[in-house]
């Protein structure tokens, strides 16, 4: 244990556990796996310590361990530990009704999520009905600026929160319809509060078309998202301002679980 001090005062601090809660976070972004050799490149750090600390998290099912490539990744442990995380506020237990309303209603592929950071992840997902449905691994993160749900969800953060969370995106371009600027995404999200809805309109994978909605606690906060994700082929223009409706719906329906 190390006491430093900050700002004045005194903090503990645990370097080993930082370094463990770091490699989760590396790892998490290489959902395929990787090797002791490669964390330890990755996070500069020596490759004993780091051999220790994977084998430690792994004993205690937090990593699963690919014992012919010698490959660590995530467990599903982890998600249970974030679904318990969540399920603070009773989301996916109030969320899940409206979800299957609107899978129903749609026929496509209905999902929730929540911000996580300056990244979206996904926390559940029901399959849609057409020969074509897109399905997204629970867990799974994007990115906020090219999807429907977190331009749904960062629009109607409170300004200070919401510039502070746009100041810290990476623009990344994916594709050519990609928003690759602050200014262009914070134009975006002021038609998005007008709307009420977002849209994905093959911003981050060409052919693919979502629209999505926040849901709002008790206090307005928006504390998730809805969408329904779909082929381009499936999800014309005029299909999509439909869907919208439907999306807004279940998503009102949803929120106003919170305030019971």
């Amino acid at each position: 244990m190390v006491k430093r001090k900050e700002d004045g005062g005194e903090r503990y601090s645990v370097p080993a556990l930082a370094r463990g809660m770091k490699i989760l976070e590396y790892l998490a972004g290489r959902p395929e796996g990787a090797s002791a050799v490669e964390v330890a490149a990755a996070m500069k750090l020596p490759k004993p310590s780091v051999f220790r600390m994977l084998l430690t998290l792994a004993d205690g099912g937090y990593l699963a361990k690919n014992e012919e490539l010698s490959q660590y990744r995530l467990s599903r442990k982890l998600l249970s530990l974030g679904y318990a995380a969540i399920d603070g506020q009773g989301l996916i237990e109030r969320a899940m009704d409206g979800l299957r309303a609107l899978r129903d209603e749609s026929g496509e592929s209905a999902k929730i999520a929540v911000l996580c950071g300056n990244e979206g992840v996904v926390l559940d997902q029901l399959p849609g009905k057409n020969p074509i449905t897109v399905m997204v691994q629970p867990g799974h993160r994007f990115p906020l600026h090219t999807s429907a749900p977190g331009k749904a969800m960062v629009a109607f953060l409170p300004e200070a929160e919401r510039g502070r969370l746009l100041g810290s995106i990476e623009y990344k371009r994916f594709t050519p319809a990609t928003i690759s600027s602050q200014e262009a995404l914070e134009r975006e999200l002021a038609k998005v509060r007008g709307a009420g809805v977002a849209y994905d309109l093959g911003e981050e994978l060409e052919g693919l078309r979502c629209v999505g909605a926040p849901v709002f606690n008790h206090v307005g906060y928006p504390v998730a998202a809805i969408w329904i994700a779909g082929a381009a082929a499936y999800l014309k223009d005029e299909d999509l301002e439909r869907f919208a409706q439907m999306v807004a719906k279940h998503a009102k329906t949803i929120s106003e679980r919170f305030s019971i």
